[in-house]
């Protein structure tokens, strides 16, 4: 597939790169701690505390204010991306997850084993949405998967592949 240099009729941003996903949380500090047992993403110093007149501005909420953490997700390296968590100090009430809600859906990490990691998520508070399945793809390669919660209800993806064979 050829990508197209941008043009005035197909503009682009130049020098993008994934940075992070942005996770709003009742408790920062429980998910951050769920996401760093249970598939090893590491914190990111310094803590976030923001508020005041540019954040306002900048996400468009009356007197924001926020706290939080960026912990790097398994896998990316040293420079790679990062999940942040942050709790508002104000919040409106949140909808029980759906897996076919429009927006984000979900997180997917890739494990070892699917069944252990299930185990471990439901150790750590973690809940089930469904069943874990295994499916073929149109390659022949097998995937091993299923969907969870985390402890506020995010839909988090568990998959392990197999090679075709």
């Amino acid at each position: 597939m050829t990508v197209a240099e941008p043009t005035d009729s197909n503009p682009r941003a130049t020098g993008a790169r994934y940075g992070h996903t942005n996770l709003i949380a009742r408790d920062w500090r429980v998910l951050a701690d769920f996401y760093e047992t249970v598939f090893g993403c590491a914190p990111v110093p310094p803590e976030r505390d923001y508020r005041g007149l540019e954040l306002e501005a900048g996400t468009g909420v009356p007197d924001a204010a926020l706290r939080g953490v960026h912990l790097r997700l398994p896998g990316g390296g040293p420079d790679g991306p990062t999940l942040e968590i942050y709790t508002y100090e104000t919040q409106p009430d949140t909808l029980p997850p759906a897996p076919n809600r429009p927006g984000w859906g979900h997180i997917a990490f890739a494990v070892n084993d699917v069944r252990q990691a299930h185990a471990a998520v439901l150790a750590s508070g973690g809940g089930r949405v469904a069943e874990v399945v295994t499916l073929q793809t149109a390659e022949g390669r097998r995937v091993t998967w299923c969907y969870m919660t985390d402890p506020e209800g995010n839909i988090i993806e568990l998959q392990s592949w197999a090679p075709a064979g």
